[in-house]
């Protein structure tokens, strides 16, 4: 990650955004306090006191609301520092978290749960909380995108293998809302990943606004990322549907991401205008379209952050700058289709067909007494329907600027004032150079243009793939085997004599080997070798990633010499909740035990499968049959003849037979 401390303008906003973060935590909590404490007395003096204290919470936390909005509405710093003349992009600033001590639950986990020695995994739990303080501040480039990236895909493998589904970890995850700088504490790991795509697609954001809008590279770049950050945050969305922090709500995100498109649409225009407009037909006609399908995605995105529940923590700024830009961008697509009619007279070798075409592509309907190919004939209504589109253009102009001077935050973007202001002086210019005799007989309406776009804007999915990623806890074996939802026994020392040249059991398997056809008789079976066991270690080197060959390899290399190997069992998951009185066993029909024995795993029957269907407890004689319960009741072996005398829960205790 970058420097924390380097004073550059996006540090400073993040430090300004952390601080701010911490005085709104301190002030919410002063007002959950002053509440709860209102709801508890009945003194008036003391209701008096905390209703005034509320009120003073309440104006300072309106404060620092306004600052923080203040924060993300500081375009200037994320644009390029290249000379330009656009309006300025709107980036997300990144979420703010606090730091994760991960070493006491994993060394705690891992010592417990895989039966390792947790000092020699410092180093890599070492790595995963410098992984993690790194992505507190990514570069903006693609080292800071592959960074974070790589950094949720880590994610990914310690939640299969230290976050069981069964139980919190104890680890605390802290992450403010990016709007409200209200935080979130959570002991869930999703709350985690999901912070970190919704900095993915900030950082996205952040590069866009920061490409070079004067060259075609630099659009190009901007489009790309404009399209991968709403590709992530749609992601977001349809993956962790119920997040618990307001800007990655459902309806933040799908305003976050028609905002992003909308971004990528107007630099899709400035593309196709940079080499310059020629003052054309069919080019401006063009271009027409082309700027009216920017005002109308922006008049969407203002129409969704205006709508409940988005509207109480969107910025009021941003609402405002999506309004000033469809306004406007539908003041230059009059202004187009305006010179388009005033400069342009049909001449004899001018393509008629082609032209009335073009033209009635732009209207959905015509004011009333014109028609298309008319107008494009007579000379007379071509001015008047083109200083009627002229007029709707001017209007469109004024009240983006007055929208923009009402705005304290966007009064003080000193570029956005230039454009508006040379966009609006352009159109009073080109209407004064009309003839104006008949100004106050012209009563056509300028109709509206249809939006159109040859450059199809869609969302870019997230391709987490092409990050190659090492598990940072690859040594604790296979996932597919090695994760939080299997439990294991503790690994077992056999020690392995050659019989005859036969080891008095196979091997199948790919990584860990299986112990299989295990000879009833042989050495290693009455040691405590069982059927199914793993292989974990052959003479002290591990072998958690061996296959079937190289294990085999090794036991032969021993010669006549015994040999030790390490084993584990898997634990059933029905065995291990056998010290639990009246548990819901989930996933299975709602049956609970009346009482629970305690028994040996070694007795486990694992042929014998309990039914889909099983009732409450009976220790009825009749019942036996069908009530092996859930959790592992007696049941008798398969094969076995079926039992007929009476017995008590406590003879089955003193029987010797494989009973559970």
């Amino acid at each position: 990650g970058c420097n924390p401390l380097a004073e550059t303008g996006r540090s400073k906003l993040q430090n300004q955004r952390a601080v701010l973060n911490q005085q709104i935590l301190r002030a919410v909590r002063m007002r959950a306090g002053a509440e709860n404490l209102l709801r508890a007395t009945t003194n008036n003096k003391v209701r008096e006191q905390v209703l005034l204290e509320l009120s003073f919470v309440n104006s300072d936390l309106q404060i620092l609301k306004e600052e923080l909005e203040g924060l993300n509405i500081s375009v200037e710093v994320y644009q390029n520092t290249e000379e330009t003349f656009s309006i300025p992009l709107v980036p997300l600033g990144l979420k703010e978290t606090k730091e994760v001590d991960f070493t006491l639950p994993l060394k705690d986990f891992i010592l417990e749960h895989y039966s390792e020695d947790s000092s020699e995994y410092e180093d890599e739990i070492a790595d995963l909380m410098d992984l993690r303080q790194a992505c507190r501040t990514p570069s903006r480039d693609e080292a800071g995108i592959e960074m974070l990236i790589s950094y949720f895909l880590q994610l990914g493998y310690v939640e299969n293998r230290f976050f069981p589904p069964t139980r919190h970890m104890g680890v605390l995850f802290t992450w403010y809302d990016s709007f409200t700088g209200v935080p979130v504490c959570q002991q869930n790991l999703l709350l985690e990943k999901a912070s970190i795509l919704f900095n993915i697609g900030a950082l996205y954001t952040q590069i866009g606004t920061r490409c070079n809008r004067q060259t075609q590279a630099g659009l190009e770049n901007a489009v790309d990322a404009f399209q991968r950050a709403a590709g992530v945050l749609s992601y977001l969305r349809e993956t962790f549907t119920h997040t618990p922090s307001y800007d990655m709500s459902p309806a933040m995100l799908n305003v976050l991401v028609k905002m992003m498109l909308a971004q990528a649409q107007e630099c899709v225009f400035e593309q196709t205008g940079l080499p310059g407009i020629r003052n054309e037909f069919f080019t401006l006609v063009k271009m027409t379209q082309e700027v009216a399908k920017v005002g109308e995605v922006y008049m969407l995105v203002n129409t969704a952050m205006n709508q409940e529940p988005v509207k109480e923590n969107i910025p009021y700024s941003w609402s405002k700058l999506a309004q000033i830009k469809s306004d406007h961008y539908k003041a230059l697509a009059h202004y187009f289709i305006a010179t388009v009619l005033c400069d342009h007279e049909l001449q004899s070798g001018d393509d008629e067909d082609q032209q009335e075409k073009a033209l009635s592509q732009l209207y959905d309907y015509m004011p009333e007494g014109l028609m298309v190919l008319t107008v494009l004939k007579d000379k007379v209504q071509r001015k008047q329907l083109g200083k009627a589109h002229l007029r709707k253009a001017i209007v469109y102009h004024e009240e983006a600027l007055r929208v923009c001077g009402l705005c304290k935050k966007l009064r003080n973007i000193d570029v956005l004032q230039e454009v508006l202001t040379a966009a609006h002086k352009r159109s009073l210019l080109k209407y004064a150079q009309q003839e104006t005799e008949d100004d106050f007989l012209s009563l056509i309406q300028a109709p509206d243009i249809l939006p159109k776009t040859e450059y199809k804007i869609e969302t870019i999915a997230p391709q987490f793939s092409k990050v190659k990623v090492k598990d940072f806890f690859h040594r604790l074996g296979p996932l597919t085997v090695f994760s939080a939802k299997q439990r294991w026994t503790a690994p077992r020392t056999i020690h392995i004599h050659h019989e005859e040249g036969e080891l008095g059991f196979g091997l199948k398997g790919g990584s860990p080997v299986q112990i299989y056809c295990l000879d009833p008789v042989c050495s290693a079976a009455s040691m405590g070798l069982k059927e199914g066991d793993y292989i974990v270690s052959v003479g002290g080197v591990d072998c958690k990633w061996l296959g079937v060959n190289e294990v085999l390899e090794k036991l032969r290399n021993v010669g006549e010499q015994p040999i030790e190997i390490e084993v584990i069992s898997c634990q059933d998951t029905a065995a291990s909740m056998h010290s639990k009185s009246a548990t819901y066993s989930v996933g299975m029909q709602k049956t609970y035990s009346l009482i629970c024995l305690a028994m040996e795993e070694d007795k486990i029957d694992q042929t014998k499968k309990a039914p889909l269907k099983l009732p409450f407890l009976s220790w009825g004689t009749k019942n036996r049959q069908k009530a092996a319960s859930t959790l592992c009741l007696p049941s008798a072996v398969a094969g076995s003849s079926q039992i007929k005398k009476k017995l008590s829960p406590f003879t089955l205790l003193n029987t010797e037979s494989s009973l559970y």
